[in-house]
């Protein structure tokens, strides 16, 4: 206290040097001194690198795109270029006092490395956890469908439910469940995923359901390295699959379902072509069949997004149902309320 009384005494007892009445506020020059690089208060700290470790438990697994040599290469030349224009966020690392683990930014992180700066800007945030992270990457699109798997997987085992999980992350319950179908895959579907043939989640959830009702077709299509996976081929095999269930139409034991999808738009033309005798009653059936939906498509927008009613799959409640985003497969359970009918097609 009375250090602060003498200072405040010499402050009162400086000489006028000027008519503006400003000399008694004082020095004020320790207001244009550098802040203290680890100072506490609403901008981010200038963090050494050094201090700062990587999560070891991060969703992001070494193999993600964006850690890969070229990937951080990029970002790293940005960054020597222009700094790091978006502070990273860590928290303070509990068995390492005075260190740091990176909540998210580890590209960030990664690419000063590469640039050989020293520091980083970084807000500490101790309030965080691994489905913070989850749900970052999320919104970035920054996460391969094997690495959020792992994640749902993980917070399985703990216990939790996939609708916690679901509303953890900020998706559907449906998003959880087509993930979940990634943690345990018959083995040709797990062989293609695996290497890299097929990544889109949908297109392996339809092989799945295929695979559990035809194993050995399914098996024989998947062994051709040469065949395309995607959205497109697997719906026409699953539609081959039930045509085939359906009609009791056995092939040839040394013909596989590759070729006998190739060779059945053939056939059904051939068919076609002797089936037509010119009768007055078989002109009468297509007529009449000319007014049926083979198979009725309801489009719907939802969210702004293009969508369809899945009919098929019983709905939880009086009021709602499943849908099936257009432009990315996923499925889902809506409220009416929130759907918009656009039309009626045949599909």
């Amino acid at each position: 206290m009375t250090a602060v009384k003498n200072a405040r005494k010499k402050v009162v007892e400086q000489p006028h040097a000027s008519g503006l009445g400003l000399d008694s506020i004082g020095d004020l020059s320790g207001l244009l001194n550098e802040p203290e690089p680890f100072a506490r208060g609403a901008g981010p700290l200038e963090l050494p690198l050094e201090l700062i470790d990587e999560d070891p438990d991060q969703p992001r697994t070494a193999d993600n795109p964006g850690f890969s040599r070229e990937s951080i290469a990029e970002i790293g030349q940005t960054i020597k270029d222009r700094g790091v224009k978006s502070p990273i966020s860590v928290r303070e690392n509990p068995e390492a006092e005075g260190r740091y683990i990176i909540n998210h930014g580890a590209r960030r992180y990664r690419g000063s490395q590469w640039a050989e700066r020293a520091t980083i800007p970084a807000f500490i945030d101790n309030d965080y956890n691994h489905a913070d992270q989850v749900i970052e990457n999320l919104q970035r699109n920054e996460l391969t469908p094997r690495e959020i798997a792992d994640f749902i997987g993980r917070e399985l085992a703990t216990g939790k439910k996939k609708s916690e999980i679901a509303r953890e992350i900020g998706k559907s319950p449906a998003f959880v469940t087509q993930h979940v179908t990634l943690l345990d895959l018959p083995d040709p579907i797990a062989k293609a995923f695996n290497t890299g043939r097929v990544n889109d989640v949908t297109v392996v959830n339809e092989l799945v359901t295929a695979f559990k009702k035809n194993p050995e077709e399914v098996g024989v299509w998947l062994a051709d390295d040469s065949q395309e996976l995607t959205r497109g081929s697997v719906k026409l095999l699953r539609e081959f699959l039930e045509d085939k269930r359906r009609h009791g139409d056995e092939d040839e034991p040394n013909r596989n379902t590759a070729d006998a999808m190739d060779s059945k738009p053939d056939a059904a033309a051939e068919e076609g072509e002797q089936g037509s005798d010119g009768s007055d009653s078989n002109k009468e059936k297509k007529e009449a069949d000319l007014d049926k939906l083979k198979k009725a498509i309801i489009q719907v927008e939802h969210d702004g997004r293009p969508a369809r009613l899945i009919l098929n799959k019983r709905p939880p409640a009086e009021g709602w149902a499943w849908l099936k985003y257009e432009d990315d497969g996923m499925e889902f359970e809506a409220d009416l309320i929130q759907v918009k009918l656009v039309a009626l097609i045949e599909g």
